[in-house]
């Protein structure tokens, strides 16, 4: 079974405004996917007030769109030679709307989770897809175009995503985090059918490892509940989390051992076998899953102790966006030029001190020593993004490439997906470890109280502000627990890269991801 339109020659590539409107909407289709994640962060609280949960069960959205993302990335090439490319990039774009709308408008957390969950599994796709498409329908001359123009979308989304929630969130009300979605991806589906079709490629049968999918969702999925249910049930005094814990581990092995030996995997685990790809990979998810981690904790510490509105919040975030992309020129003149080891290290060493600066942080902490470390840690992501995947990629064949970045790019998202998850429920055990050593130690209670019924404060009153602020100074104790284990996991991740080989002769990247 074959695309007619697939059975010719390649057709030629656009120009002019057909190029311009063509490139602009797949870049677009990127930008939203990778934007998804961190809009919702700043909105956690915003959405667990609105459904009346915890705001660590508000997190909840976030990680289960990472994992569905992350397992849906191995199937995008056997979906594309499946469906064609054009066609499941127009199904994905098109079921990212729809689930985007059922996320705005669900009542319930399970509903809204479900809907996350279908939703990453439509963006995943996107992503590899929409810098492939872009190569094509640039001419050869312009695909370095091309390729800054998937970069800038991909770079730029995660900065302006907690501008754009924090606006909504505070102006409109959460859903409409999910429902600005709509008219985005209708004028990219539009745009998509009128000038990107010719470029369709031909379909084929191809078998799909089906024992591998399966085993790779019922492992993710058992550990991603593990770690989200974990806290409110006590972990492994609970028979589920232990049954959960028990079925992940096991089910892990054997999709490992599926895998391995299967002709064509879901996801090729036999990539590790190159020692320099697996040991900058295991550096590459160390370091993002910390750099993740600080993605979800930032915005609840900030709206919850702090008391910022989530634009408040989002215009702290963004502070990083302004040096990663004055520095990104930078960072790709000297990928050639000075071993990347040095590079990728001494940006993850300066990310781990921008998380060590954070453990200063106090309650009246000025707003200016809030936004140093977003600022100063832009300065190092696009030498640790551009460097950690030139560096892994560069230790395999080139005839690996697509099977190698498909890896990194799983096991990178996944690493996020988990550590925000690990994280939270941390963050929550140091918090009540905290407050239990404050209150031990709190002298005077009484004569407080006192006090403050004496300029005219209730009894009731005078207690809540008191363990108010005692659930304050925890939580931000806590949180200076979070950044010094992180910091900790930078440094690890920069150790790691200089067990990884130096690569020999010129830099380059294949286009896998």
């Amino acid at each position: 079974m074959t695309d007619a339109a697939g059975q010719g020659e390649e057709p030629e590539p656009l120009h002019g405004l057909r190029l311009f409107l063509a490139g602009l909407a797949l870049a677009v289709a990127n930008f939203v996917v990778v934007l998804d994640i961190s809009i919702t962060a700043v909105s956690v609280p915003h959405i667990a007030g609105g459904l009346a949960i915890s705001p660590s069960q508000g997190t909840w959205t976030i990680t289960s769109y990472a994992v569905a993302e992350a397992i849906s990335v191995p199937l995008t090439g056997w979906l594309a030679m499946r469906f064609g490319t054009v066609r499941w990039f127009i199904i994905s774009i098109a079921g990212f709307a729809f689930f985007s709308m059922i996320c705005g408008l669900a009542p319930t957390l399970g509903i809204l989770v479900t809907a996350r969950i279908f939703q990453g599994l439509m963006g995943g796709p996107l992503m590899p897809l929409s810098q492939s498409l872009l190569m094509r329908i640039f001419p050869k001359d312009k695909q370095a175009i091309a390729l800054g123009l998937w970069a800038i979308t991909t770079v730029t989304a995660p900065i302006l995503g907690p501008i754009i929630g924090g606006r909504i969130a505070d102006n409109w009300s959460w859903p409409w985090i999910f429902f600005i979605n709509l008219p985005v991806c209708a004028a990219a589906i539009y745009a998509l059918l009128r000038y990107v079709t010719p470029f369709e490629t031909i379909r084929q049968k191809v078998r799909v490892d089906i024992v591998g999918l399966l085993l790779l969702i019922t492992w993710v999925g058992c550990f991603q509940l593990m770690l989200d249910l974990g806290q409110e049930h006590g972990w492994f005094e609970s028979a589920m989390i232990a049954a959960l814990g028990v079925a992940s581990v096991i089910l892990f092995v054997v999709f490992v051992i599926w895998e391995w030996t299967e002709p064509n995997p879901m996801v090729d685990v036999r990539m590790i076998r190159q020692k320099g790809f697996a040991l900058a990979t295991l550096a590459l998810s160390l370091a993002f899953g910390s750099f993740f981690a600080l993605i979800v904790v930032l915005p609840i510490w900030m709206q919850q102790v702090r008391g910022f509105t989530a634009t408040e919040n989002g215009n702290i975030m963004a502070w990083m966006g302004i040096l990663a992309v004055l520095m990104s020129p930078v960072a790709a003149k000297l990928m050639g030029k000075v071993d990347l080891r040095i590079t990728v290290s001494l940006a993850i060493v300066w990310l781990g001190l921008m998380s060590l600066l954070r453990t200063t942080w106090n309650t009246e902490t000025p707003y200016f020593l809030l936004v140093l470390p977003q600022l100063l840690q832009g300065a190092a992501m696009p030498f640790y993004f551009m460097g950690i995947t030139a560096l892994g990629l560069g230790q395999v064949a080139p005839n690996q490439i697509t099977s190698a970045a498909g890896l990194m790019s799983f096991l990178r998202t996944l690493a996020g997906a988990g550590a925000a998850a690990m994280t939270t429920a941390t963050w929550t055990h140091y918090t009540s470890q905290s407050r239990n050593e404050i209150s031990g130690t709190l002298n005077g209670g009484e004569a407080i109280i006192g006090q403050m019924q004496g300029v005219g404060m209730g009894e009731e009153q005078s207690r809540g502000l008191i363990e108010m602020m005692v659930n304050a100074q925890a939580s931000t104790q806590g949180a200076s627990q979070i950044y010094m284990v992180l910091f900790c996991t930078f440094l690890l991740a920069a150790a790691t890269v200089w067990l990884v080989p130096k690569l020999k002769g010129p830099v380059a990247i294949g286009t896998g991801h």
